[in-house]
């Protein structure tokens, strides 16, 4: 369907199995995985990650898209877009961006890409996506991208230190 998506800093391309050792980099992170129910990963979660990425992309109909991003030929993150409910034509949103390229504006510029593709190449209507409250920069990114916060969803992840609320955020097609 689509292999790669370009834009300003960043490109967006499929995962491949080499990816692992980059994903490692950051996932194996204590920083990065503070507010996700895993990691932080060893070589062989890292590695088993992008083997599962790559056989939900062989998947027909595919529902789920993850894409490694790309700055000056670098992986540095990911980011990925799920087709959460295909007759409501919802979709939900992820990224994530190695610590040393925090701040630079990756993760709103991955954000946009992950939205347009949602709604001009998926035919999405909903896009949605969740974080932590103590998260800070993730929910700046959400609302830099034109996302409405929609509330709080109480105690729906449970993580190492114990329930965590998520901050619901959504774009509707027509407000992009």
């Amino acid at each position: 369907m689509i292999d790669h998506i370009k834009g300003e800093s960043v490109i967006l391309r499929a995962m491949e199995r080499q990816d692992w050792e980059a994903v490692h980099a950051y996932a194996s992170q204590p920083i990065v995985c503070q507010y996700q129910p895993w990691g932080p990963n060893s070589e062989k979660e890292s590695y088993e990650f992008v083997t599962h990425v790559m056989l939900d992309a062989s998947i027909i109909p595919r529902s789920r898209f993850v894409f490694a991003v790309i700055v000056k030929e670098r992986v540095i993150g990911a980011g990925e877009i799920n087709i959460r409910d295909n007759t409501n034509r919802q979709g939900e949103i992820g990224y994530i961006i190695h610590p040393d390229y925090w701040a630079n504006g990756y993760a709103t510029e991955v954000s946009k890409l992950l939205i347009d593709f949602g709604f001009r190449t998926l035919n999405l209507h909903r896009i949605f996506a969740t974080c932590d409250p103590r998260n800070v920069g993730s929910a700046k990114v959400l609302e830099k991208v034109g996302m409405t916060n929609e509330g709080r969803i109480r105690q729906d992840l449970l993580l190492r230190d114990g329930w965590r609320d998520s901050l619901l955020y959504s774009i509707l097609k027509h407000e992009w």
